[in-house]
Formats: structure tokens, sequence, C-alpha cells
């Protein structure tokens, strides 16, 4: 089959066989290299993803909210009267001025998939004499669940919403000692109170959540809050969820109504994920550079070595560019060899990592996500690293003089 390769590709690999050691032991560097970047890729967008899915199981990207009431100092007539303390006034349950009308404005905006008006305060939930202080939230269970999906999370139960049910989260179940058909009074602090049946018990994976929250059809919220016909938040999904806080600067801009990104209520975590990606790169980059110099370092050394060979070639009649492209391709043949056994190596690291980390309760810790993708751009890099990490002991090669490299 050799007849067939052109005279580069036969002089490359022959060279790579005679020094066959070298071969092998760039190879391994290769191969841990890609190995450690691929591992640590899929680890960081796996831990990514459950981070992700945890935030945003139990929140909209975007929340439109009234804004806060503010107080204004007194002002009479001449001279002017100005009250030396101003407080804070208490922030009443308000609804959204014509939230029907804005919900139909943001539908039609291309970025937006979802759109579901809530109405949301605090309530005391009673069962005998046990208590708790909740977070009602109150919906229209079609549109909602499309950007909460509570019915996926469900335990017990089933979520469709009507008016004497109610959904309760697993901890708040277990600290008032109610299950399945049992009776909760929920009273508000106007004094207002109803009494639901509860219909679903879920899990979102947040015990903040799953301790404060109940959800109860919109119309009886709207009755238990003294909002009937009103809205205090419009909750909204979008394509493209890192987007969240210029779509909510554009809405809060255009409309005038208060408008908080997931992204600006989780500056934190976004913080620990750019510090996260920031040292997994500049560990990547290492590793290539590392990958890069030990290619560089064995073919100069294989130039060296093989210098008569190179000059007799040339006196031969081989070109410049052809012994130039012979140790391209053998830059390129080993960054390609140690890639692929480097990518098989790392997927292999990734699933027994995540077979044997685990939680307490013997869940997993992170979700597992084979990108099939990784492996091929790591392939492509680390043959393009060889290529590079050649160029200059090829050029070398290319440059020496036929007589002074046969008299050695």
């Amino acid at each position: 089959m050799r007849r067939w390769l052109p005279f580069e590709w036969i002089a490359a690999i022959r060279f790579l066989v005679e020094g066959r050691m070298q071969s092998l032991f760039i190879v391994a560097g290769v191969t841990i290299g890609v190995g450690v970047i691929v591992f640590m890729s899929a680890i960081l967008t796996g831990m990514t993803t459950n981070m992700m899915r945890r935030i945003l199981n139990s929140q909209a990207h975007i929340e439109l909210v009234p804004a806060d009431e503010v107080a204004r100092p007194l002002r009479g007539g001449d001279p002017v009267i100005t009250l030396t303390t101003v407080q804070r006034p208490t922030q009443r349950v308000k609804s959204i001025d014509q939230w029907q009308s804005l919900r139909e404005v943001l539908a039609r905006n291309p970025e937006v998939t979802h759109v579901a008006p809530i109405v949301s305060g605090s309530a005391l939930a009673a069962r005998g004499s046990a208590s708790r202080s909740v977070t009602v939230v109150a919906c229209e269970p079609e549109t909602y669940f499309e950007i909460v999906d509570l019915p996926g999370n469900l335990l017990e139960g089933h979520a469709r919403l009507a008016s004497d049910g109610v959904v309760i989260g697993t901890d708040l179940a277990r600290e008032l000692g109610v299950t399945l058909g049992d009776k909760l009074r929920l009273t508000s602090a106007t004094g207002a109170g109803v009494t639901q049946t509860i219909i679903g018990i879920f899990d979102l994976g947040n015990r903040g959540v799953n301790m404060r929250n109940v959800y109860v059809a919109l119309r009886t919220g709207q009755a238990l809050l003294g909002l009937i016909g009103g809205a205090t938040a419009l909750e909204v999904t979008l394509t493209d969820v890192y987007a969240a806080q210029e779509v909510a600067e554009f809405i809060q801009t255009a409309t005038g109504i208060e408008a908080d990104s997931w992204i600006k209520t989780n500056a934190q975590f976004f913080t620990v994920m750019k510090t996260q990606f920031t040292s997994n790169t500049a560990i990547r980059v290492l590793v290539a550079l590392s990958v890069a110099f030990g290619i560089a370092s064995v073919l100069v050394v294989s130039v060296v070595q093989r210098s008569k060979e190179i000059g007799i070639l040339r006196a031969m009649g081989a070109r410049r560019g052809q012994i130039l492209r012979i140790f391209l391709i053998q830059g390129g043949v080993l960054g390609l060899v140690g890639s692929l056994f480097g990518s098989a190596m790392g997927m292999a690291s990734l699933v027994a990592f995540h077979a044997l980390l685990r939680n307490a309760d013997g869940s997993e810790f992170f979700p597992l996500v084979l990108d099939w993708t990784l492996p091929a751009w790591s392939a492509a890099l680390a043959t393009a690293t060889g290529i590079l990490a050649a160029m200059t002991p090829a050029l070398r090669a290319a440059r020496l003089d036929p007589v002074v490299a046969i008299r050695g």
C-alpha cells in the first residue's frame, strides 16, 4: 500500500517508526494532555448543567414586577417643610397595571418563549396545631408549568390545580405532618383564609423552595390575597437563557416595569462560574503548550539525528517543500494519534468518575454529559498543535545545505 502514498508520507512514517521510542513517549504525552482537557471540559459542562438545572428548575428567566413604592418628602407652602427622616413605606401586594396587554406585547417578542402571570404573597399554612409561614404562588397551570416543571418533579399526586386544590413541597409536608388528601388552611396577612385539599407533593431539589412555596389556582390566590383580576408578576422564559440580562434591560426601558433576570438574582453563581471557566481555560492552555513543546523538542532532536538522511534526500532531488512537509506530517500524526488515545482515556475516566462519585443519598453528583463533538474538536486541535509545533524544526530541516548535512 505504501507505493500509493506520496513520498513525504513514506519518509515521515519511516522516521517515526525508526525512532519508535521517541514517538511512543510523545504520543503518551499528547494522550495524557488531551485526556486531561477532555475530562476537565466534560466535568465543567456536567457541573454547569447541574447547577443551571437546579437554579432554573424553580424560577423564570425574567420576572416582571411592579416598582417599589417610594415615600416622598412632605412639602408645604413657604417656607418649604421637609421631614428630617423619610422612612421606606411598607410594601403592599399590588398588581401590574394592564398586565394582560403587557403579556400580549411580550408574547410577540421572538426571543420570548413563554409568559405566565402569577399572584404571589405571604400566608400562614396551618394543619391542626402545626403552622408554617409560606409563599402562596397562584398561577395558570397550562402556562406556568411550561416555565417551572412542577408536574415533572412531583413525588405524589398531580398538579391539575382547581379552586380547592393545593400542591406543596416535600419538606413542608413533613414539617406539617400532612399527605395527599389532607386539608390545609391558608390564611393571608389581611385575615382572608381558604381551606385547600393537598393534591400533590413536589421536590424541586431546593430545600428552601420545598419548604416555602405552595401552589394554588390563579383565582384562588387572587381571592386569598385580595387582588381580584390582578397579577403581582409576569414570569418570562427565553430561547437563550444567557441573554436574560440584556432582554430584561430592554423590557424595563421599553415598558417602565421593573424586570429582574435570573442572572441578576444569581450574581454569586455567575461569579463562581466565570472563575471556574477562567481556571479551566488556563489549565487547558498550559496543557496544550506543554504538548506543543514536547512535540517540537522531539522533532528538533529528530532533525539533528537525521541531518545526514535529510542531506542525502536533498542530494537525490528532494525539494525543500517536500522536506518541510515530512516533518509537518510527523507533527500532525503524533498529535492525531495521541488525541485519539487521549479522548478515549478522558471519556473512560469521566464514566468511572461519575460512577464512583455519588451524593450521600446515592444519587448522581452531577449529570453525565457525553458530548461526542469534544473528542473531534480535541483531535483537530491536537493535530493542529502538532503541525504548528513541527513548524520550526521543519523549517530548520528544509534549510539544511545537503553538502554540509552529509559531511555532518
